[in-house]
């Protein structure tokens, strides 16, 4: 496409278009006092354009160095508004004049409270633009670049994690907020002069203008896309320990937005900071903090990179065969009495398959250590924290089923699936309105005779209200839980043992209704066969939980 060649630099602007085509910054006439004032304020070529609102994201991507010469033609123009469209008419060329920048006119509204130097007439704006931004604190002139996204893909990389997309986040010091509050109130001047009006949120935040430049040049180095919403996220981080003086004078004049939390190193956390200054009144904040900022001798330091996958869920059922074997790692008094457990026979095969950090493991209900699980087994399901492999084929996850039952005849897992957070909660949803089969071994003191428990197998529907079981009142609250058994069946096996089947609600306490606890649960068996009655052995037959959906072999 032929483009017609302008006759004014100004008409260029207006239709960011220059003589070869190329897209320029979509600045206006009546933003050169406020670029010039900026600059002069010692903010870098991608702060300016933050605080001119420009939301134009290939602005930002351009070079520093292009930015910061785009900006110098920008400013060279001298005078106002009125004298530029002089010009414009009187010129057929684009002027070429050496820049200047103009003292900050009205600085600080009296000055500089902290008595910086601030730039003078006749300063060189290349001068300006290249010592450490005082909003920004460098990280969107050093750190921003394909240098840098580098080194952020190769931490990365070394991380050794599986990923198809991710989604770039950045943590910046505290600092940065009143520094841009600061800023903010010198351009608010500015344009205030001229009969117009910023608001703080029309400028454009540091964070996305660094993700702007630097989302697309990850995405190269890594060849996967950067995205809004990914599972796997990838942090970087920044600190300035110089200036993290400059959040303190807010402590005294709001107090109460600071306050200790323990597990944060500064009370001057991002929020607190930003919550403070929304209290702060701009008289104040001028007499407490330099309107425009100090200018910084050294940049912000990049943090070591945080890689972090969105946890993934493994569900399935299992049985348990043994009595000396609990549910979860068994430690009372830091001594631990059982060698190993459900939950760590089930965990420790996924450990090297998905090279997790951490887990948690949830069950529908638990089962007591000398209780065994048989039937279809008991739903479970374990959320594996931060796993560096997450994407299995479905021949995989039965190579992983089968490795966790060849590891003990303890256990035995089946529909072992992955599965969403969602899912899991449906599975919690609900459990005590699920029924529970089980079959226990009934001991009585007194001798008895078949005719003595035939009522049983009449009971319907049999209404408990069951205390707090003594044997768990050290882990849970105290209360009076109604509970319903259903059905029950009684098998005779000798005068004083008989076969009991009951079908109850989920989280009735089976033992507790045998033997009664001291009267805790009313009523019980002793008082319904009239004799003393304990329970020897107690399985799980069924967990009427319709879930995880069952896999064909």
């Amino acid at each position: 496409m032929v483009v017609e060649f302008q006759t004014s630099q100004h008409q260029c602007l207006a239709n960011k278009i220059d003589i070869t085509g190329q897209a320029m910054l979509p600045l206006k006439i009546k933003d050169r006092p406020i670029v010039r004032a900026l600059l002069a304020a010692g903010c870098c070529a991608r702060c300016v354009l933050r605080f001119c609102c420009v939301g134009l994201q290939s602005a930002y991507r351009q070079t520093y160095e292009d930015l910061a010469t785009e900006l110098h033609a920008f400013v060279s123009e001298e005078g106002d508004e009125s004298n530029d469209t002089t010009k414009q008419e009187n010129s057929e060329d684009p002027p070429c004049k050496k820049a200047r920048l103009e003292t900050v006119q009205g600085n600080s509204e009296g000055g500089d409270p902290a008595g910086v130097p601030q730039t003078q007439p006749g300063t060189d704006v290349d001068a300006a633009v290249s010592s450490v931004c005082v909003v920004c604190l460098g990280v969107l002139q050093q750190h921003c670049d394909k240098t840098f996204a580098q080194k952020v893909s190769e931490a990365v990389t070394a991380e050794g994690y599986q990923f198809d997309s991710l989604v770039l986040s950045v943590s910046l010091p505290a600092q940065l907020s009143v520094r841009e509050h600061s800023t903010w109130l010198l351009v608010k001047k500015q344009v205030r002069d001229k009969g117009t009006c910023l608001g703080k949120d029309d400028v454009i935040q540091v964070k996305e203008a660094f993700k702007w430049i630097m989302n697309g040049l990850v995405s190269q180095e890594l060849g996967v896309p950067v995205l809004a919403k990914s599972l796997f996220e990838v942090s970087v981080g920044f600190t300035h320990p110089e200036t993290d003086g400059d959040c303190h004078f807010l402590a005294t004049t709001c107090s109460d937005c600071f306050k200790p939390a323990r597990n944060k190193l500064s009370v001057f956390t991002r929020m607190a900071v930003v919550k403070a200054l929304e209290k702060i009144s701009e008289d104040n904040f001028r007499r407490l903090f330099p309107c425009p900022p100090s200018r910084p001798s050294t940049g912000c330091t990049p943090q070591d990179v945080q890689c972090l996958h969105m946890s993934v869920f493994v569900a399935g059922r299992y049985n348990k065969f043994s009595r000396t074997l609990p549910q979860t790692p068994w430690v009372i008094d830091g001594e631990r009495r059982m060698e190993s457990s459900v939950e760590e026979l089930i965990t420790a095969p996924l450990l090297s398959s998905f090279r997790y950090e951490g887990f948690n493991f949830c069950s529908s209900g638990r089962e007591d250590v000398d209780v065994r699980t048989l039937g279809n087994g008991r739903p479970f399901a374990v959320e594996l924290l931060n796993p560096h492999r997450a994407r299995f084929r479905k021949a995989e996850v039965r190579e992983l089923q089968e490795a966790i039952n060849k590891s003990s005849d303890k256990i035995r897992v089946r529909d072992l699936q992955i599965v969403t957070r969602e899912a899991v909660a449906r599975m919690k949803e609900g459990e005590e309105e699920k029924t529970k089969s089980y079959g226990a071994l009934i001991w009585t003191r007194t001798p008895i005779e078949k005719d003595d428990i035939e009522f049983i197998n009449n009971i319907k529907e049999l209404e408990l209200a069951q205390k707090t079981p003594l044997r768990v009142l050290h882990r849970r609250p105290l209360a009076v839980r109604q509970r319903l058994i259903h059905t029950m069946t009684a098998s005779f096996l000798d005068p004083h043992h008989f076969h009991l089947n009951l079908r109850t609600q989920a989280g009735t306490y089976i033992k507790e209704f045998v033997h009664g606890d001291f009267g805790r649960t009313k009523p019980n068996l002793c008082e319904l066969m009239k004799a003393d009655t304990d329970i020897l052995e107690l399985d799980v037959e069924s967990v009427d939980v319709d879930w995880p959906p069952a896999i064909e072999d």
